[in-house]
């Protein structure tokens, strides 16, 4: 009797194995002919089955309940992350290939995912699939790059903040270096995955032309953004520790340069915003925004003088710069104030007249000397309701009444309605 027991315990025992690796099989057969639904019931038998299962076919259901999830339906970001921790339960060396392969999968997954939710703007959900990529090969830290940055464009700033600062820590520079050659048949310039793929086509006369080429370095992006994500928190004392590591990295870069100054303008030190612009004029001395930025500062610190130059140095560079000329005349109307303040505090003499009369004939030359600048706003932009408006009002007082009609029905014209 008691050597009957054993022996049923022992049936079952066997069975239960024999289970095992029937339905593990079957599993594994049905997913490899894409039969997922099969595959699934198979699965669903064996997980019953797990309790008391080898740790072989253990991890061999792990690694199939993996390739499952990800390839049965549509998987959802939620579906994609238990695909990745089930795999991580395929631990047994017979399986290690499989890993592999499904590691290589779920990457691949990951990325073309997260590339395919920037063109719907879902940043939010990209960074996700960024990011989990980064974790499961974090030998590829430019998904981490990539993560850091969608989670900007999602407004997500802290999130992002300490993906940067773990990118910074790892010193990371995305760095990559390319390998070209121009296709003989469409003379376009393709980039190769490889040098060895290059030298191929080369070698067999579809492409000529290699040449080599090294990305620029990510670093200075990355502490820019970290800048820039410490001013949005309104911590400027750490944005201008970031900039500082930066410049150091790259004393060149002008985009560097140009995001300290702004910091400085956020924090309202004019003066080193404007040295700072200077800088960078030296640096790019042709560039239109930095003369008009100039031009800029220099009117809200009243140096009326270098203010007009730096605009009209924008205009050089740039002659269809709409702002730059009503910033002109805006600069010339503006000393208007002053006239008008000399004019009401003069008394009724007869030198009083004279003086009145001088200081009514230079207010009267304001207008004069502002109209060609309004003139050319309006004819770059001729939608500029403000410009025309403008311009109405200045002919109106110059005495000028066809210019004031013209102007002033342009003006009614493109008048915004509420």
């Amino acid at each position: 009797m008691k050597k009957y027991f054993v022996f049923v315990i022992s049936l079952t025992l066997s069975f239960s194995a024999f289970a095992q690796k029937k339905e593990i099989k079957t599993a594994t057969k049905e997913i490899a002919k894409g039969n997922y639904e099969k595959a699934g019931l198979a699965l669903d038998a064996a997980e019953a089955l797990l309790g008391s299962m080898d740790e072989k076919y253990k991890s061999q259901y792990y690694l199939q309940r993996s390739i499952y999830l990800l390839n049965s339906g549509k998987p959802d970001f939620n579906t994609v992350e238990k695909s990745i921790e089930t795999l991580k339960m395929a631990t047994a060396p017979a399986q290690a290939q499989g890993v592999k392969d499904q590691t290589q999968n779920l990457k691949a997954h990951l990325v073309n995912k997260g590339s395919s939710l920037l063109k719907t703007n879902d940043y939010k959900t990209s960074s996700d699939y960024f990011e989990s990529a980064y974790k499961l090969s974090s030998n590829d830290t430019v998904y981490l790059f990539y993560a850091a940055s969608t989670a900007v464009n999602a407004k997500m700033y802290d999130r992002s903040l300490a993906m940067y600062e773990e990118l910074r820590s790892l010193g990371y520079t995305g760095i990559e270096k390319n390998y070209l050659a121009t296709n003989v048949e469409t003379q376009v310039e393709e980039m190769f995955g490889s040098k060895v793929l290059r030298d191929v086509s080369v070698k067999s006369k579809s492409h000529i032309n290699p040449k080599d080429e090294t990305t620029k370095s990510k670093f200075p992006e990355i502490i820019k953004n970290i800048a820039l994500i410490y001013v949005q928190n309104g911590n400027n004392e750490k944005a201008l520790e970031a900039m500082a590591i930066a410049r150091v990295e790259d004393p060149d870069n002008l985009d560097l340069l140009l995001t300290e100054a702004n910091v400085y303008y956020t924090m309202g030190d004019n003066a080193k915003f404007k040295e700072l612009l200077k800088v960078a004029i030296e640096k790019d001395p042709t560039n239109p925004e930095l003369q008009y930025n100039l031009g800029v500062i220099s009117a809200e610190t009243d140096d009326f003088e270098n203010s007009k130059k730096y605009y009209l140095r924008a205009i050089e560079l740039k002659p269809d710069y709409v702002n730059a000329y009503i910033n002109v005349s805006a600069l010339i109307l503006g000393q208007e104030e002053s006239i008008l303040d000399q004019m009401n505090n003069l008394g009724s003499s007869a030198a009083d007249d004279r003086k009145y009369d001088e200081l009514k004939a230079k207010r009267n030359q304001l207008y004069l000397d502002a109209i060609p600048y309004l003139e050319s706003a309006f004819g770059i932009d001729p939608a500029n309701f403000q410009a025309a408006k403008t311009l109405a009002n200045i002919f109106s007082a110059v005495g000028n009444t066809d210019k004031y009609k013209e102007y002033k029905a342009l003006a009614d014209a493109l008048e915004p309605q509420e």
